[in-house]
């Protein structure tokens, strides 16, 4: 497909539909919010989950962005792991025939994982640059009391890990 990769209908209406163009009515708006993380994630990337559904803006992440969110959660967490072993080790090690100094194979896995954060992260709404068309309350109406501090989350939307609530989807997909 050639040109400029097309807005969804959301974000020209929070934006206040500045080319006046019409608006796509028959977009498909994904149902239900985002809460559980998968239960595959380690511990470190659930705390990533968790800091991602807490500090996105509210109705912004929807079920069907699970697997975006989990490409970035992952990469997050390899990327902070990546960055202590460089603090560790340092950003040069030697070659193991010469004794030469070689730069850190953990530097390779930072940067990449670094590219695939900014990517999925621009994708989600996470970066400055594709939040600054954006406009949305600045209130915190529409948030549910939990997110504002997740440690009170009595329906405990932010886990079990894989749920949401209810029985998980593929779950129902093969038992009917």
């Amino acid at each position: 497909m050639r040109g400029r990769r097309p807005k969804p209908t959301l974000i020209k209406q929070l934006e206040g539909n500045p080319g006046k163009r019409r608006l796509n009515a028959n977009e498909p708006q994904p149902d239900g919010d985002l809460h559980g993380a998968p239960e595959w994630l380690s511990d470190t990337q659930r705390e990533s989950w968790a800091f991602a559904i807490t500090n996105a803006p509210p109705g912004l992440l929807k079920r069907l962005d699970r697997s975006m969110l989990a490409i970035w959660v992952v990469a997050e967490d390899l990327h902070r792991e990546a960055a202590s072993k460089i603090a560790q080790y340092g950003l040069l090690t030697k070659s193991p025939n010469a004794g030469l100094p070689l730069q850190s194979p953990y530097l390779a896995i930072l940067n990449k994982q670094a590219q695939i954060m900014i990517k999925a992260g621009a994708e989600l709404g996470f970066s400055p640059a594709s939040r600054t068309r954006v406009q949305t309350e600045r209130t915190l109406t529409g948030q549910l009391p939990w997110m504002l501090n997740p440690l009170d989350d009595p329906n405990n939307l932010l886990g079990p890990p894989g749920g949401y609530g209810e029985e998980r989807d593929v779950d129902r997909f093969f038992h009917d």
